[in-house]
Order: C-alpha cells, then structure tokens, then sequence
C-alpha cells in the first residue's frame, strides 16, 4: 500500500511544495550560475529509471563549457569551478530534480539514478535497483554518500528495496539533511566523478 499509493501522492506533494517555497532560491541560484558559468543554467542527462525506461534527469549545471586547443571539453575536473564545487557540496545542484519527481520519474528517496552505460555491467542482483523508482537521495548516501565502494552502494539499495517503509523514508530524509549541513562524507572533484571502470564483468 505505502509502496504503490501513498510513496507516490507523498512524493508528488512534497515535491510541489518544496518548489514553491524554494521558488526564490532556484531564481537566485539560476541567476548566479548563468552569470559564474554562463548557459544553459540546467543540465539534463538521460538515466534509467523504473524498469531501466530512461527518462531526462535535470540538474543545476556546476561545470563551465572550456575546451582545448582542438575544440574538445576539458576534464570534468579542470571544469569544475570553486562555485560549482560548493553547488555540488550543498546538494543545491540536485534541486531540479524535483521537477522529475512531479513528472514521476523518480521518488523523494530511492537509488540513485546512474549513467546508462552501466546497464550492461550490473549483476541480476543489482538490476532490482530498477524494480522502483530512483530518488534524490536513499540509503547508500545517508550511509556513506560517496565515501563507501560500488559493491557497498549496491547492497544499500538492495537493502532499501526489501525494507521501504513510510519510518525508512523519513529516516534517510532527516538524515540527509543532517549530511548536507555538516558536509560529511562529501568527496568533490576527481573523486565524485563516477569512474567504474573496473566493473568489466560478463
């Protein structure tokens, strides 16, 4: 029941409130980033979802747009400005999501929606991270964030998956909150890059 109706109207709910009371906030940070790192002020990424549909993943951008000498963009970190990085380090570069929470595409908390490129890597087991929606924040980050390993991360989700519950949700909730204030386990730059290049598993 909290699964398939009320996580759903909750989600829906928080998300439209949280938008219009934070409304002054995405203008000011839209208006800072246009003017620190130019545009587009939104940065959207395609990720798999529920049942890997992939769906448009929105993101306030924290990277400029310079590139070398042959026209190409530099590395992720030479990119990432002092600006972008206390975007990253406050989580204020996620709040877009919560447009895809009101689209439906993902949840307050859940999985955290990865690349595409990585489908073909996951065991059977880590493909139940599809089997709901991905969220903004879940288990694995209230638990490490990006201070614990891939294999680590995954069985967070699993976990989450078998548990979810209305008391697990306001847990990882409250608990994100209190990471993001005092900035633990927070790892920016050549760290946060998502490198799993070392998953070539058949």
């Amino acid at each position: 029941m909290y699964r398939k109706l009320i996580k759903p109207l909750l989600d829906r709910v928080c998300a439209f409130i949280a938008i219009v009371l934070l409304s002054p906030v995405f203008l000011v940070l839209a208006l800072l980033i246009r003017i620190k790192l130019g545009a587009p002020v939104i940065f959207s990424q395609k990720r798999p979802g529920l049942d890997e549909k992939t769906f448009k993943l929105f993101k306030f951008r924290s990277m400029t747009n310079k590139k070398d000498t042959e026209g190409e963009l530099l590395p992720d970190d030479e990119r990432l400005t002092k600006f972008g990085r206390k975007l990253r380090m406050t989580s204020m570069d996620e709040l877009p999501e919560l447009w895809n929470i009101l689209k439906g595409d993902m949840s307050l908390v859940g999985p955290r929606p990865l690349l595409l490129e990585y489908l073909p890597y996951y065991t059977e087991a880590e493909r139940q991270r599809h089997t709901v929606k991905p969220g903004i924040t879940g288990l694995a980050q209230v638990s490490g964030r990006n201070a614990v390993t891939w294999e680590e991360k995954f069985s967070f989700d699993i976990n989450y998956i078998e548990q979810i519950s209305f008391l697990l949700d306001l847990r990882i909730i409250v608990r994100t909150f209190h990471q993001v204030i005092t900035k633990k386990d927070i790892l920016v730059g050549k760290q946060h890059v998502v490198q799993r290049l070392d998953i070539e598993r058949s």
